[in-house]
Parts: C-alpha cells; sequence; structure tokens
C-alpha cells in the first residue's frame, strides 16, 4: 500500500514536469534540453526561500524563474539562431551555476525543522493522514495547472501557438509571429517543469543540486507512455495522457525497484529502456504489418 501512495504522489508531482515536456515536445516540435536546468531552478528557489519562512512565495517565484530560463533559450534560438538542442544545453550548463549560487554555494539544502507547504497542512489538518494530505495537494496542483494549460491552448494565443508546432511556415505566412509564440511556448513549458521541482523539493524536504540530471528522460517516458496508451488526440487529452504516463512511469519505477530486480543506482537505465521500448513500439507494430501484408501478397501469387 505505501508503494502504491508513494507512486501516486510522485506520479502527480512528477506530472507537473510531464506537462512542460509535452508542450515542447508534442506541441512546439522542439527538443529543449533546458528542462534538465530548470527542474532544478525551481527546486532551488523553492527550498531556498522555504528555509526563509515564504513556502508559497518559493513555489511562485520558482515558476517565473522557470519561465525566464525558457524565454532565454527561446531567445537563443530565434534571435542568435542557434540550434534548438544547443540553445538548451547552453541555458541548463549556465544554470547550473546559478542554480549553485542561490542555494548558497551548497549542492545540497535540507528543509528539516521548516515549514513546507506539505507541514503546513499537517498542522492544519492533524486528523488526516500525512499520506493522504500529500496526494491531495499533489493532485490539486496537477489539475489546477492541467485545466489552465487546457483553457489557454484552446484560447488565440494557444492556437498560435499549436498551429507553429504544426507547420511554422503557414503560420510565418498569416502574419503571426513565430518567434514570439515558440519563446512564450518555451517559458510556459519550464515554467511547470520548475513548478514540479519546487514542489518536489518541499514533499521529499531536500534540494540537491543533482536532481535535475537525466530528468529530461523521465519528462519523456511520461509523455510517451501515455501517447501509447491514448494515441495522439487533442491537446485536453494530451495533457490527461502525459499527467497518466507519469503515474504509470512511477508505478514501473517503483515496482522494479522494489522486486530487487535492479539497485537503486540503475534507475536512469531503466528509464532509459521505458523510453527507448515506448519509442520503437510504432515503428515495431508498423513492421509487422508491412510483413504481414508481405506475406498475403506472397500467398496470393
Amino acid at each position: 500500500m505505501t508503494l502504491i501512495i508513494g507512486s501516486l504522489q510522485l506520479g502527480l508531482i512528477y506530472g507537473l514536469l510531464a506537462l512542460g515536456v509535452y508542450i515542447t515536445f508534442r506541441i512546439l516540435n522542439l527538443p529543449d534540453l533546458t528542462v534538465e536546468g530548470s527542474f532544478t531552478l525551481g527546486l532551488a528557489v523553492s527550498a531556498s526561500l522555504t528555509m526563509k519562512g515564504h513556502p508559497l512565495l518559493g513555489l511562485i517565484l520558482g515558476i517565473l524563474a522557470g519561465a525566464c530560463a525558457g524565454v532565454l533559450t527561446g531567445l537563443f534560438q530565434t534571435k542568435c539562431g542557434i540550434h534548438p538542442i544547443l540553445a538548451g544545453i547552453l541555458t541548463m550548463s549556465g544554470l547550473y551555476s546559478i542554480n549553485l549560487f542561490i542555494m548558497g554555494s551548497s549542492s545540497n539544502l535540507t528543509l528539516i525543522g521548516h515549514d513546507t507547504l506539505f507541514q503546513i497542512m499537517y498542522k492544519a489538518f492533524p486528523g488526516l493522514s500525512k499520506d493522504i494530505i500529500k496526494a491531495v495537494l499533489a493532485l490539486l496542483f496537477c489539475l489546477v495547472f492541467f485545466l489552465l494549460l487546457s483553457w489557454f491552448f484552446k484560447t488565440h494565443l494557444g492556437l498560435c501557438i499549436r498551429a507553429t508546432g504544426d507547420n511554422e511556415d503557414m503560420v510565418r505566412a498569416s502574419s503571426i509571429n513565430v518567434d514570439v509564440t515558440k519563446i512564450i511556448a518555451l517559458a510556459i513549458a519550464n515554467a511547470m517543469v520548475a513548478l514540479s521541482g519546487g514542489v518536489l523539493a518541499q514533499y521529499q524536504g531536500f534540494a540537491d543540486i543533482g536532481s535535475g540530471v537525466g530528468i529530461l528522460v523521465v519528462g519523456l517516458a511520461s509523455v510517451i507512455i501515455g501517447d501509447v496508451i491514448f494515441g495522439r488526440r487533442s491537446v485536453t487529452i494530451g495533457f490527461v495522457s502525459a499527467i497518466v504516463g507519469s503515474l504509470i512511469y512511477r508505478f514501473i519505477i517503483a515496482i522494479a525497484l522494489q522486486t530487487s530486480i535492479f539497485p537503486a543506482y540503475m534507475l536512469k537505465f531503466v528509464s532509459a529502456v521505458i523510453v527507448f521500448a515506448a519509442l520503437s513500439l510504432p515503428a515495431l507494430k508498423s513492421q509487422i504489418a508491412l510483413r504481414k501484408i508481405r506475406n498475403k501478397a506472397k500467398k496470393k501469387a
């Protein structure tokens, strides 16, 4: 039961990360490596301000900091003509030093003895189980931002961003500023990623400078698993699939570690295998279907 509840809580928190990755990977069709830096950025800002007694402000400023990181990557891509992958790497590399600065030159911070949002809720509802409070808070964050994103991507600006991802040349010909739509999309995506890191810091009670390493694979795994289950449909369904994919991914990881098939240090390897399997599945399906067609053709001949 503890395994299920813990996976549910983490799945919802990382669901915010999956929402951000979905925006860049599926809607904008851009590879964005900024994620590995902006996740830790949100984590660092949230932890630092929580230690000063401002956990909610930590999340808000973490979101804004993540958005600024996305804007910077967008400017590198659109105004400086830097390749999207290189732009993300540049921002991610620079953020490592900035994150250390925010954390006071320390590679990790502990929030033990400080009131996080979770601690505040424990005190406000002493009769409720801590696991229930954690799950409800994580679900609340996911639900609120899922609704906000679903609404936003149905507005005129949101539709312009979706159109940019579908056909950039057509959007440019329609007198829509493609550079602006890309920058806004990257800002929103990295704001969601930073929020995920910020909530995670307060959930686990510490922040570590290495938390963002390999986090892009986690987001991609969640998005791709969701796609395999739900298929490529509307943006709203896409957001739902990303969150569900995050939950399934956490359950898979928890089961793999619980059964002692893989030691804890193999977590990133397991994540990479999951992404590989999910990405390869459509190609394998098409090859199997092609072989069936060829076999039928041979029998008729």
